[in-house]
């Protein structure tokens, strides 16, 4: 089902398909953050990684919150945009062979996926405002806020502790 699937009719429907869109997409990213977290080298890059994959936790705990308060239940919905990220940091994990460029290129990922989640929940949060659903808004801004912040943290470790410049070397 894509998404502007024939069972979408009202911005009801739309908002409930982004959401098991996101839904979809936190859960991948719980499955493959491990992965990413066991090829880091840097200790920077590896402990924003795993702080990364428990906040993702608490955020699929608010998404579950936010499905019960819509009287749905949760549930996700294949994303190709998620899996395609997903795919290439994959292949940036299993394919480079040199440490710090393999840590460069798992930022460059891992942000691509912060970015998705960051475009994802604010569209959601216009969405549910948009339907008066003001009640799952707050639990949407606090992801938002979390995706916003582990990408900063991520230009950090590429910017201010080295990592791309000592790529780059």
């Amino acid at each position: 089902m894509g998404l502007f699937a024939k069972d979408i009719e009202t911005m009801d429907d739309l908002l409930l398909h982004g959401l098991k869109d996101i839904y979809y997409a936190e859960n991948q990213i719980i499955k493959s953050l491990p992965k990413l977290i066991e090829k880091a080298t840097n200790r920077d890059l590896t402990k924003g990684l795993k702080d990364h994959l428990e906040e993702t936790k608490n955020q699929v705990a608010r998404l579950d919150q936010v499905f019960k308060k819509l009287g749905q239940e949760p549930k996700g919905v294949q994303c190709p945009a998620i899996d395609g990220l997903i795919q290439e940091a994959d292949e940036v994990a299993g394919e480079v062979s040199d440490k710090d460029v393999l840590d460069a290129g798992i930022v460059g990922a891992a942000q691509a996926v912060e970015h998705y989640e960051i475009a994802r929940y604010g569209t959601l949060i216009a969405w549910a405002e948009s339907v008066g659903h003001d009640d799952i808004v707050r639990l949407l801004n606090t992801n938002l806020n979390e995706e916003k912040a582990a990408d900063k943290k991520l230009s950090t470790v590429a910017l201010r502790k080295g990592v791309n410049r000592k790529a780059a070397s």
